[in-house]
């Protein structure tokens, strides 16, 4: 059961990087497999959620690259998401647990240099929220 709960969380966590990757199948097949959900959902949680972690810690960083040739994103860009944040605060990370647009979010948190406590509990909090919805959703399931 280790060995599942460690899939569970590095697929977790591959999930909430830029990786394209999805959690859920593997929390689905747990689920039908008997796994407590509530175990489930706190590890999922803590993978996905330490996932963001990372990308804060890019968003962090990633300015002192600017300059160089290599660089991905433009000015423009950067300033478009600087913008867009501070116009929805930072309450808008409760939305990070979205496949479009939620690793972009981290990213950003962690540009603005949102403290860290703030980062983790709205993050974790609808990180949370969203795998609490699946496994109900899944254990309300007829199949």
């Amino acid at each position: 059961m280790i060995s599942s709960h460690l899939l569970l969380f590095g697929s977790a966590f591959l999930a909430a990087t830029f990786f394209p990757f999805y959690s859920e199948v593997i929390l689905f097949t747990l689920l039908r497999e008997g796994g407590d959900p509530y175990a489930l959902v706190m590890t999922a949680t803590l993978g996905n959620t330490l996932g963001a972690v990372v990308n804060w810690f890019m968003g962090l960083y990633l300015l002192h690259f600017q300059d160089r040739r290599w660089f991905y994103f433009s000015k423009k860009q950067i300033e478009q998401a600087q913008n867009w944040y501070q116009r929805y605060g930072f309450w808008s990370l409760l939305l990070a647990w979205m496949p479009i647009g939620g690793d972009a979010l981290t990213l950003i948190a962690g540009i603005m240099k949102v403290r860290l406590w703030h980062f983790l509990l709205l993050v974790g909090s609808g990180k949370a929220l969203r795998y609490i919805l699946i496994v109900y959703l899944e254990m309300q399931s007829p199949i």
